[in-house]
Order: structure tokens, then C-alpha cells, then sequence
């Protein structure tokens, strides 16, 4: 029978309710009564807890007790608050050789002229700037598959995924140069070189930020047959600009559809890890289930990235521990304490973190968060950090600086080379991210029950008892592979993806 709360480690001062749990209610195995009404996901104290001492789950400190706490009380945001304290990095002391599987998983990909190999296949419309935002849209409009009208322009090329319009907000009232201006550039390469894309255009206005010629410049793309630019201005408007365009990719189609799926080993898989409206579950079942599937990956060659750095603040020290190097784990504190400023700047602290929906379900400061959230990573060592959107040039599992904002964080993921994303939730995100394909992991089966046409995976069995962590992150492994292979997606059947494409955009909106 399952258990009404959850024991997570065995210093913990807590435990996480399983289920909604009334006043009065014996929890066996724990000598425990309950004295308030504890929501399910939610924490209440395993014994009396006196003011400023420290509140433990996962075995580590998640706050401090801003009044006493008695046994079978409630433990929420009323009587529990962050402080800081010293945590140590101990850089490397867990980094150990990863037991590799030969020979590794395979799946089923499409292996471009240059060796890379894709999980999808589309040909996107790429803008420079917001003022070319439109034009691109009606570009892709052209070809645009739905119920309604058909495959348009697309009919006769069934290997091509779509012609997808990725646009943004910015690209202009901003510094040419910059740390901005750079991330915007970055961002926009990376997915102009992403192997899910057959080919792209970049459509620009002409008198922007962010020139069209001065981004192929700065990112050294190579404009030919597979990537191509205009600008509206220099074009004639918006009507030629989008004949012009459509005639292009028109011409583009044939030899993107001449393309066949043929096995491959997973280390070409790069996954994008998310969590998004986690709940006091998350890091029970979907993350560290999400972690096991990571092992499995790196094991078998690929590569994991975790990123929201926000959302690793008061778990960086669990993470330098697996380091490879210390300079890698030095790396990662370098990237906190800018949050830590960055944060500060702007009047905000770490604990602004958690939303209203993070709350709700349980999860009482950012310390909490980050320690469940940083489960998706797995064991294996962290052999890279990288800036957002840079490119993953390590196998293994990589950490990427990024908001913690799920569209900004994951569109950094893509453009660094992620081809695939798997997103946990516990509240019920809905997310896509073309042109890698977005699987979505509930935490409980309640959210999988009542949100099954978004969720790919339900891992509440893990907290129903009916399922362990390893044999959840099997299926998950199982489920990457087959979407690698062209199995598609909740999101993708609903169309999700083009819109969530967002760039961080750091600096002055001039």
C-alpha cells in the first residue's frame, strides 16, 4: 500500500506528503499525528523544529525556521524562510570514470552531408530583428500543414517536418556591441547550424541593431545553398520579400526531402533537460527519473544539459563535487555569484525564484527548487559549462548558463545543439521548442490523468508505488530513442514550438 508521506533521506526534519492528508491523521512507520492539513506535495515536520534551525530535505538544508515548528505541522512559506549559509564545493571529490555501454543504444536518425545527425528535419525562417518578424511568419504561412487546408505548398514532401517561422522581440533599441547583442547573435547561429534544420533563411529589415551581414560576420556562417539572407528594404517590401522568399524555399524543398532515417549509436543525441511548474513532487519521481534516462544517455555516449541557473543556486555544491576538473567546478560558482549580483541589481534576490504556481505545490524557497531540480543531471560527472547558447563540444553532461524561464533557458539549450528536450512538470507546463522535439514528464498522475494530451510520460507511478526511479528513467530512455527516430511528440501533434523560440535578451532596451 502507498504511503501517505515520503521519507526522502534519513536526517531529513521532514517529509513530503503523497497525498492531501488531514488533521489528526497517523502516519505510520513515523510515531507521527498530523496537526494541520498538509496539501499533497507539501512538507510537515518529523519533530519539533526551533526557530533559526535548519529545515532538511534531500539531506541537505532547504531553509531555516523562522518560528518553531512542531511535530505534524505544516512546514510551508508561514514558518520556513531562506538564509545564507557556507555550503562546500569539495570540486571533484565525487567525479568518478563513467561506465560506458558497448556497444551503445541506437536509434534511427538523419545523418547530414557533414556528419551530423538530425532528429528532425525542417527548414526554418529565421529573423534578424522583430520588424521582420511578420514577413517571415507569412513566409512559413505558405506552407503551413493543418486540418483545415491541407499540407499547402508543403504536399509532396512527406520527409519534410515543416517550414517553421522562429521570430522574437528584439534585434534592435540596443547596443550594436555587447554582451546582448552577442547573446542575440550566438542564439540566432546556433540555430542557424542546428542539424534539425535542412536549410534556413534569415530575413532581416536592413537599418536594425543586429545587421543581417554583420551577424553572418560575427558568428562565421557560411551563406550558400543551405543558409540564405535578404532584407526587406533592400528587397522591395514586404509583398516581394515574401514572393522572393516562398520562391526560395519552394526551390529549397526537393533536396530536403530526399532524406532517409538509418541507425545510428545515441551519442549524437545532445538532450536539453527542463523543468517547468514544479510541484512538490518534482524531485521525487519526474527529476531524478528524468536523471536515471540521463545516466543511460551519457553511458551510452550522448550528452545531457542542465541549465536554469537560478534554479541551481543552493545546489552548485553538489555539482562541483562531480567536476571533472576544478576549474570546471570553479566555472559554475562563477556563474552563481553573477546571479547573485545580477539578481541584486535589479532588486531582486535568488528567492524570487519560485513562482505562485511552485508554491502552491509545495515547494517553499529556491534552495528546495534547485535541489530537486538539479536530479534531472543524474551521477555522471560534469565535464563542461558553457554561456548560453554556446555550442556543446563535450559528451557527457554539460551545464549551460540560462535564466531559469523555460522558453529563454531551453531555446539556449537548442541553439548550444540540443536535439531533443525533456521537460518535467508538476503543475502542467505546455511547451515545444523547434525544431527539437519536447517531451513532456508529469510528476503525478493526477496531472497525467487530467492533461494527457500534453504529457508524454507519467512518472507519478514512482509516488503511487508502483514503479521505481531506474525503471521509470528506462522508459524515459526508451521514449527518447523512439522520438528520436521520428516518433512524435504530444507538443509536436499539437503544434507547439515556434512561438516559445526566445532569446535571453540581457541590457538596456534602448
Amino acid at each position: 500500500m502507498p504511503l501517505l508521506a515520503i521519507r526522502l533521506h534519513p536526517a531529513d526534519n521532514v517529509l513530503i506528503a503523497r497525498v492531501a492528508i488531514a488533521p489528526g491523521t497517523a502516519l505510520p512507520g513515523e510515531d507521527i499525528t498530523t496537526r494541520d492539513p498538509i496539501p499533497a506535495g507539501h512538507k510537515l515536520a518529523t519533530r519539533t523544529i526551533p526557530r533559526d534551525q535548519a529545515v532538511h530535505r534531500y539531506g541537505q538544508i532547504i531553509g531555516f525556521a523562522s518560528r518553531e515548528i512542531q511535530a505534524g505541522q505544516h512546514v510551508h512559506l508561514h514558518n520556513c524562510e531562506l538564509r545564507d549559509f557556507a555550503r562546500d564545493y569539495a570540486f571533484g571529490a565525487l567525479a568518478t570514470p563513467t561506465a560506458f555501454i558497448d556497444p551503445p543504444a541506437i536509434f534511427q536518425g538523419i545523418v547530414r552531408a557533414d556528419g551530423r545527425v538530425a532528429t528532425r528535419n525542417y527548414i526554418g525562417i529565421l529573423t534578424s530583428v522583430n520588424c521582420s518578424a511578420t514577413v517571415a511568419r507569412f513566409v512559413a504561412d505558405a506552407f503551413r500543414r493543418n486540418p483545415f487546408s491541407g499540407d499547402g505548398l508543403l504536399a509532396g514532401f512527406p520527409h519534410v517536418d515543416g517550414v517553421v517561422a522562429l521570430t522574437h522581440k528584439t534585434g534592435c533599441g540596443m547596443a550594436s556591441e555587447g554582451p546582448g547583442i552577442d547573446i542575440l547573435r550566438r542564439t540566432i547561429a546556433g540555430y542557424a547550424r542546428h542539424p534539425n534544420f535542412a536549410a534556413v533563411l534569415v530575413i532581416g529589415l536592413g537599418c536594425e541593431a543586429n545587421q543581417v551581414s554583420h551577424l553572418v560576420a560575427a558568428e562565421r556562417l557560411v551563406v550558400g545553398d543551405k543558409l540564405q539572407t535578404m532584407t526587406i528594404q533592400e528587397t522591395g517590401g514586404t509583398t516581394k520579400t515574401v514572393q522572393r522568399a516562398v520562391a526560395q524555399v519552394r526551390e529549397l524543398l526537393a533536396d530536403a526531402n530526399n532524406v532517409t532515417r538509418q541507425p545510428v549509436p545515441a551519442s549524437h543525441l545532445t538532450v536539453g533537460l527542463q523543468c517547468g511548474g514544479s510541484d512538490g513532487l518534482s524531485g521525487i519521481t519526474a527529476n531524478p527519473a528524468l536523471g536515471a534516462a540521463s545516466d543511460l544517455l551519457v553511458r551510452n555516449g550522448g550528452s545531457v544539459i542542465l541549465s536554469e541557473t537560478p534554479e541551481a543556486y543552493g545546489a552548485e555544491h553538489l555539482l562541483t563535487r562531480r567536476a571533472a576538473s576544478r576549474d570546471i567546478g570553479a566555472k559554475l560558482v562563477e556563474l552563481i555569484e553573477w546571479w547573485k549580483a545580477y539578481a541584486a541589481k535589479n532588486g531582486e534576490t535568488m528567492d524570487s525564484n519560485p513562482s505562485p504556481g511552485n508554491k502552491a505545490g509545495g515547494i517553499t524557497t529556491i534552495l528546495e527548487k534547485s535541489l530537486g531540480a538539479a536530479a534531472k543531471a543524474g551521477s555522471t560527472n560534469l565535464v563542461q559549462v558553457l554561456r548560453y547558447a554556446e555550442a556543446v563540444t563535450a559528451r557527457g553532461f554539460v551545464f549551460m548558463d540560462t535564466p531559469g524561464y523555460d522558453p529563454v533557458s531551453a531555446t539556449g539549450q537548442v541553439a548550444g545543439g540540443a536535439n531533443l528536450v525533456c521537460f518535467t512538470t508538476g503543475r502542467g507546463s505546455v511547451f515545444g521548442c523547434v525544431p527539437a522535439p519536447s517531451l513532456k514528464l508529469a510528476t503525478n498522475t493526477s496531472l497525467y490523468q487530467r492533461m494527457t494530451d500534453d504529457m508524454d510520460v507519467n512518472c507519478g507511478g514512482i509516488a503511487d508505488g508502483v514503479e521505481n526511479v531506474q525503471e521509470c528513467g528506462r522508459r524515459i530512455f526508451d521514449l527518447i530513442l523512439a522520438t528520436a527516430s521520428g516518433s512524435k511528440t504530444k507538443s509536436e501533434a499539437l503544434g507547439f514550438g515556434e512561438a516559445e523560440f526566445a532569446p535571453w535578451q540581457l541590457g538596456a532596451v534602448m
